[in-house]
């Protein structure tokens, strides 16, 4: 879709905030087709496979988008939902929850120019027509915030690269914040101790809590992308929350693609470790995963648990996302509000009265001859 912005500013609108929250995408249908189209687009940025162009497009179009989509379209096909994939709902739901949070928060008026809408990096609703809509709608200050609590240069460095872009192609380009991580958010990680405390609570506390979050590449780590630090920090702030060591709490990564080392523990191999040397019970948690999603609801609910199973294992527990849960929204609004609070309290300018009088001293103006 071709971005067509403001190219003009509009001197009789008035100014209002977009708030924009991003996840990573998801495919129309659990299709062949569908999966083809969106694995082409994802796995064709840049900032995801950092092989080279030409070596990396054979491979992409004559092997990966030929095997791959069939398979992956039976794996989507057993989470999809009457409302799409739950990537999709979840994200929905999530912004909707934070506008009303928001709007709740609305004493004094300051947030009725505040629009709040998600966009996916891959998939719709695109960023594109998301933007688009914000700039139609008035917004001329805009803050996004990619639900990524630990910074990759796959996700919100390809996030920043797609909303730049646009704005390449326009004379107009708003007052723009990017929020590029929150891996140390102090009411994020309390949300998710708390989540976990929430099961504990329910279901009773197993041997070992294991925190796994989306691999990348070893690579990229060694080129200077800070996920794995962020990851890490994230872990020991919920060990600290809930009082665990490092013999109870695990990190690991899953998710791995291809022959190349990604980062290490794998979370496949360290549960079928654990199982085979006495572990009888874990709970597992997805501390990067904003929202439930192929990757959570199959891969860690259902594939990896009959790793555990199958070498030993007895308990295996999979604690749900955060998805929409009060205390993560409230830490996702409170974000958002410290990147626009100085934007609030700004005083409306009255443009159309200023533009009214630039143009009425146009003509008082005249110049002695």
């Amino acid at each position: 879709m071709k971005f067509s912005g403001q190219d003009d500013f509009n001197h009789r609108r008035k100014d209002k905030i977009g708030v924009l929250v991003t996840n990573l995408g998801t495919p129309e249908a659990a299709t062949g087709k569908a999966l083809k189209k969106y694995l082409k687009q994802f796995l064709s940025d840049p900032r995801v496979v950092e092989i080279p162009r030409v070596i990396w497009w054979l491979i992409l179009n004559g092997i990966i988008l030929n095997i791959r989509p069939k398979r992956s379209a039976k794996l989507y096909a057993s989470v999809w939902t009457d409302r799409g994939s739950p990537l999709l709902y979840h994200t929905h739901d999530q912004a909707e929850a934070i506008r009303k949070h928001l709007s709740e928060q609305n004493i004094h008026g300051e947030m009725d120019n505040v629009i709040v809408k998600f966009a996916m990096r891959y998939g719709q609703p695109s960023i594109t027509s998301v933007m688009e809509d914000l700039q139609r709608e008035g917004a001329s200050k805009i803050v996004v915030l990619p639900l990524y609590p630990q910074y990759s240069g796959a996700t919100s460095g390809s996030t920043f690269d797609a909303i730049a872009e646009l704005f390449t192609k326009t004379r107009w380009v708003p007052n723009f914040r990017f929020i590029s991580s929150y891996q140390d958010d102090e009411n994020y990680i309390n949300a998710c101790a708390e989540r976990i405390k929430a099961h504990w609570e329910e279901k009773g506390r197993s041997e070992k809590l294991v925190l796994s979050y989306h691999g990348v590449p070893r690579s990229y780590l060694e080129a200077g992308d800070p996920y794995f630090c962020h990851c890490q920090k994230t872990s020991r702030l919920i060990a600290e929350k809930l009082d665990l060591n490092k013999e109870q709490c695990i990190t690991t990564f899953q998710s791995r693609f291809g022959k190349a080392e990604w980062l290490r523990p794998y979370t496949d191999a360290t549960l079928k470790q654990l199982a085979s040397e006495g572990t009888k019970s874990v709970d597992i948690f997805c501390p990067g995963f904003s929202a439930d999603c192929l990757e959570t609801i199959e891969e860690i609910g259902e594939e990896n648990r009959e790793y555990f199973m199958e070498n030993g294992g007895e308990s295996y527990h999979y604690i749900t996302a955060l998805n929409s849960e009060p205390l993560h929204i409230d830490a996702l609004t409170k974000i958002i509000h410290r990147n626009i609070q100085d934007w609030l309290v700004e005083k409306p300018i009255d443009t159309e009265h200023r533009y009214a009088l630039s143009h009425a001293s146009d003509l008082a103006y005249k110049p002695k001859v």
